[in-house]
């Protein structure tokens, strides 16, 4: 089976389902939740679960605080259809894997995507909770659009000057600022994990200009934009590059998982509100 083919067929199973739930009706905005992040799936009103083993040719995700399921409903008067953890590279699978959700949701008819992340701090400024607007990325990853084009969602060559929407983000900082939420706002650089990274690594990212650092999202984003599809994307930083070489210093995954859960609540309004709006 061909790649476009797999996209057809998850795409057709999902359309199906959601037919019988929402009639002619489509999600207007696709949401990735990631590592801690899926509290605001919990949010959505009258809830179609549709775990991801139960699509043909769909990847698993096997990532800590990653539960594997869309779910579709409505969130702040929109249909959405959120990803309750994605398919990372370093799980193994190609970047076509990677990234066919988004693909499939694009072709479902979303008009917007909203991508939330777990990162580390390069930024010695940022503290663990911060929330941070993504304004640019860094892409470390094998670019997803390598390969033939797909001509049906895009052109060749996709522009990539602003890559996260800079409306969104305006709307996005005036809704944080009514509800006294404090924002950064930065780059993130993607890289493949699953190991996190060095110290040398952290001073490395700082250097080429990234405020934080994680292994997804980017491969996501450019998918998205090769559709012209507007991008939200926002970090929530669990952890903060030692300023020294700390030889106390240690990364931990069930920290990071438990420091992006209590950050939840804050980046849920803000989706929740943006969404609102559109």
């Amino acid at each position: 089976m061909s790649y476009l083919e797999s996209i057809t067929l998850a795409a057709d199973l999902l359309k199906s389902r959601l037919e019988e739930r929402l009639g002619d009706c489509r999600p207007v905005v696709g949401i990735v939740l990631g590592s801690g992040l899926g509290k605001l799936a919990e949010q959505i009103e009258d809830p179609l679960v549709i775990p991801y083993k139960n699509i043909p040719g769909f990847p698993i995700s096997t990532a800590i605080g990653h539960k594997g399921n869309f779910i579709v409903g409505k969130l702040s008067g929109k249909y959405v259809i959120a990803m309750q953890g994605r398919i990372h590279y370093y799980e193994g699978y190609g970047m076509n894997l990677v990234t066919l959700p988004i693909r499939v949701m694009i072709r479902l008819g979303i008009r917007y995507l909203f991508v939330s992340n777990a990162a580390g701090a390069t930024n010695l400024d940022y503290h663990v909770g911060d929330l941070m607007i993504i304004r640019d990325h860094i892409n470390l990853l094998p670019n997803p659009l390598i390969g033939p084009n797909l001509e049906d969602f895009g052109p060749r060559f996709p522009d990539m000057t602003r890559p996260y929407d800079p409306n969104l983000i305006r709307m996005a900082e005036q809704i944080a600022a009514d509800e006294g939420i404090q924002l950064q706002k930065g780059v993130y650089v993607a890289c493949t994990g699953p190991c996190y990274e060095t110290p040398a690594e952290y001073r490395y990212f700082r250097l080429i200009g990234a405020d934080a650092v994680g292994m997804s999202t980017t491969s996501e984003v450019i998918v998205a934009r090769h559709s012209s599809i507007p991008v939200f994307g926002m970090s929530v930083i669990t952890d903060v590059a030692p300023a020294s070489d700390d030889e106390e210093y240690v990364t931990d995954g069930d920290a990071i998982v438990k420091a992006a859960d209590s950050a939840a609540d804050k980046m849920t309004c803000i989706f929740k509100r943006l969404i609102e709006k559109l």
